[in-house]
């Protein structure tokens, strides 16, 4: 009698640590180089409520994975949405903290680039929706991870 292996279940973007996720889709998005990064990356703030440009160098391919992860996940975001995403408090010294919209340049941009690789297009109800060949891509590397994490 001949004993049969374990079918190896495939794993999605939903069955994953969305930190590890995001960590290897942004190190993906980097090794396939497909994503230029603009010029101003080294010098922008992502929001007026931050102070300083993110000291990360690859901020920007985490945030496009971020970003590619959450339309894959409730698709039908928009520029608008991902700024109240990645907004938070702005700190006004004395007076008190108020929450803050995100830079819609930045999540424009990465929305731009993400579209340039056909990982997500344009709905027509409105926002993003990611492509069949962008879920295929995010569940190969959700795949990896998780061949990674359990061994």
């Amino acid at each position: 009698m001949e004993q049969q292996e374990p079918k190896m279940k495939s794993r999605t973007v939903k069955d994953i640590s969305p930190h590890e996720f995001v960590k290897a889709y942004a190190a993906h998005l980097k090794r396939s180089g497909k994503i230029e990064l603009p010029e101003w990356t080294d010098i922008v703030k992502t929001g007026v409520h931050k102070e300083l440009a993110p000291y990360d160098a690859d901020w920007y391919y985490i945030r496009a994975a971020s970003m590619a992860r959450k339309i894959y996940l409730r698709g039908g975001l928009g520029v608008g949405a991902f700024r109240r995403i990645y907004g938070g408090s702005k700190r006004n010294g004395s007076r008190p903290p108020h929450f803050c919209k995100s830079s819609g340049s930045v999540a424009r941009h990465i929305l731009q680039q993400l579209e340039s690789i056909n990982i997500v297009d344009k709905d027509g109800k409105g926002g993003r929706r990611i492509t069949s060949s962008g879920q295929r891509d995010l569940d190969q590397v959700a795949g990896r991870v998780a061949v990674a994490t359990s061994a």
